[in-house]
């Protein structure tokens, strides 16, 4: 089943002088339970392309059909976690802007904090906790309004490298876990390598679609294990020219 449609889309801004042809013909879908990567050339539109599919812009021509109206999650680069709030109550805040904060999401919600290791944390302040802890809390904030689709722009990109290694882990593992769709927009090849079902490749602006690269990985294997596969280095190298201009 589609989660998500992308037809014919294309987008324009427009300003007193001049126009900007940001995205031109896009075609793509999004499955159910998939977890799909965008990797394209810097400032070619990937961010554009979220906004577009969460409804904060609208295309110019085209199309973009979600199969549901449930909320969509939006996962950003840093946290934005309050830091005058507790851990709980910084999970509890996409309920309470949506007023739906019931007794029935709350437990939904802490259930979410004890199965991923944070309940002990909940009374906690943001500043008191890993960064890698940070961002799973970020997650279940996400997963509390239970979305149909979770939009992850480059969520990891805020953190050192080793604890990124380990995020990925830990963020693809409880996405998996719940059962959900996810769409991830980030600049590292090897990143989309290790967590995708496929990768949607753009070409430079006005982005369009280059090519949909499969990963052949082994499938049930975690992203970090994935990287130590023989397979990997020889796909992020056909990666790497098709963003510098090769085509498939």
């Amino acid at each position: 089943m589609k989660v998500l449609q992308l037809q014919d889309v294309s987008k324009v801004f427009y300003t007193k002088t001049q126009e900007t042809e940001a995205l031109s013909h896009m075609s793509f879908d999004v499955n159910e339970g998939e977890f799909v990567s965008i990797i394209g050339p810097s400032g070619c539109g990937k961010t554009t392309i979220l906004s577009l599919i969460c409804g904060l812009i609208a295309p110019t021509s085209g199309k973009v059909i979600r199969q549901s109206d449930n909320a969509v999650g939006y996962m950003l680069q840093r946290d934005q976690l309050f830091e005058w709030r507790t851990i709980e109550r910084n999970v509890y805040l996409g309920l309470e802007v949506m007023h739906r904060l019931t007794a029935e999401n709350k437990a939904h919600a802490n259930e979410l904090l004890k199965k991923y290791g944070l309940w002990n944390f909940r009374k906690h302040y943001p500043q008191q906790l890993s960064g890698g802890m940070r961002q799973r809390v970020a997650l279940i904030r996400t997963l509390s309004t239970n979305p149909d689709l979770l939009l992850l722009d480059e969520p990891f990109s805020a953190l050192d490298f080793q604890t990124r290694l380990e995020v990925c882990d830990d963020v693809y593992s409880i996405i998996k876990k719940e059962q959900k769709t996810a769409l991830l927009v980030t600049h590292d090849i090897s990143e989309a390598l290790s967590l995708s079902d496929r990768i949607i490749v753009l070409t430079n602006r006005p982005a369009t679609v280059l090519t949909v690269h499969e990963p052949k990985l082994n499938a049930i294997a975690q992203p970090l294990k994935r990287r130590e596969s023989p397979d990997f280095a020889p796909q992020f190298e056909l990666l790497h020219k098709y963003l510098h201009g090769e085509k498939p």
